[in-house]
């Protein structure tokens, strides 16, 4: 692939004044997902008389139910996904002046995390499967670098057999970034357990949610779960005790019963999703205009967004959206070429792999609501954009 040196002033097009009323192909599934909220309700009505709104037993609940999904021996919930790995990284002694190694093409949270603590952020290119190019990491190490974070993006997992290699050989922290790929696997071993910690995020959006923000940090070591319970909560011991100075992330009881209630279904909805996209991939494939990322045999890829390449991009995402499909580009600015980064000094054209990824990758709607009709009538519009050009 030719990779530009910077991204193309064009990604303005990109926004739409006037959305069809109605798409035949949605981006959110809120809506059917919580149809029928009876159940949940019901709970609520028993659980707010008791008054137990803050570290309550749901929640207690809810971090053994996802322990066991996840496989670790330890799960705390806290704010949101963000503050899961800002706290992950505060646990483990990072902070200010410690140098952080973190993916070019990720989501803003994840390098205002590595800022929250006072630590800088040095961004590494990706690959063309959307995660960390593992090879360039070793050239940014110094003095100062204290910690990998490995965004595991769009439901696709970093390579963290190859990460968790050079993090030992250079005595690195290693938090994983899981909060777009819930259950992703490598080798059957699931996404947040290679690390000390895996982080996770239950933003309404993702696969497993709730009403509102919050996070999940998962952990195999009793130490630093124990410093992690004083840290997302004020550093308390006890009521009336401060052993350290912490923060205020916990979890919501309330949004822990709503975890409670979607968690059962956890599996069917990686399952739908997966199935979902082998057809689009089936369909997609076949066009010329389009390049799958790729997909690898002993990976389990959970799909958090449906990404691929394609020839005149932000034409093709006009023609979606005009024709009810309401399509999406993530990111059309790379983030280290965002002005609340420039701080960081870098430049137009440091990341080339990034930067091809912005001009070109589009996401196709995909979630576990959609029909089988629907993926097809995705593949079907996409055929008639390229046959038109």
């Amino acid at each position: 692939m030719v990779y530009s040196k910077q991204v193309s002033k064009d990604v303005k097009t990109l926004k739409i004044n006037h959305y069809p009323k109605k798409f035949k192909v949605e981006w959110s599934y809120l809506q059917e997902q919580f149809k029928y909220n009876d159940k949940i309700f019901e709970v609520f009505k028993k659980f707010i008389p008791t008054g137990d709104f803050t570290l309550g037993k749901p929640l207690a609940e809810f971090e053994s139910k996802f322990a066991k999904i996840v496989g670790s021996k330890y799960v705390l919930g806290v704010a949101s996904g963000t503050d899961a790995i800002k706290l992950s990284l505060k646990a483990q002694g990072i902070g200010h002046g410690d140098e952080v190694i973190t993916a070019a093409n990720t989501f803003i949270a994840t390098v205002g995390a590595i800022n929250e603590i006072g630590a800088k952020p040095v961004l590494v290119d990706c690959t063309d499967d959307f995660c960390v190019d593992y090879t360039k990491i070793e050239e940014k190490i110094t003095s100062r670098t204290k910690a990998i974070v490995p965004v595991h993006l769009a439901g696709q997992m970093s390579n963290m057999p190859e990460v968790m290699k050079i993090a030992k050989k250079h005595n690195l922290v290693v938090v994983e970034d899981a909060c777009q790929a819930m259950f992703a696997e490598i080798d059957r071993k699931k996404s947040g357990t290679f690390a000390k910690t895996g982080c996770f995020s239950l933003h309404p959006l993702k696969a497993l949610n709730v009403w509102g923000d919050g996070g999940l940090i998962a952990t195999d070591d009793k130490q630093l779960y124990e410093d992690l319970r004083k840290l997302r909560n004020h550093g308390l011991i006890s009521r009336d005790e401060v052993e350290v100075l912490g923060y205020n992330s916990r979890l919501d009881t309330l949004q822990a019963i709503v975890g409670n209630d979607l968690i059962e279904s956890a599996q069917f909805i990686t399952d739908q999703r997966i199935a979902n996209a082998a057809i689009l991939d089936k369909g997609l494939s076949k066009n010329p205009g389009i390049t799958l990322p790729k997909r690898y045999k002993n990976r389990k890829l959970v799909y958090h967004l449906y990404m691929v390449f394609a020839d005149r991009r932000n034409e093709l995402y006009h023609y979606c959206i005009n024709n009810g499909i309401e399509v999406k580009v993530h990111y059309p600015i790379p983030l280290y070429q965002q002005n609340g980064l420039a701080f960081l000094g870098y430049n137009p054209g440091d990341f080339p792999i990034t930067d091809y990824q912005a001009e070109n990758l589009i996401s196709f709607p995909m979630h576990q609501h959609h029909t089988e009709e629907q993926m097809k009538y995705i593949v079907d519009t996409v055929d008639n954009f390229y046959k038109m050009v």
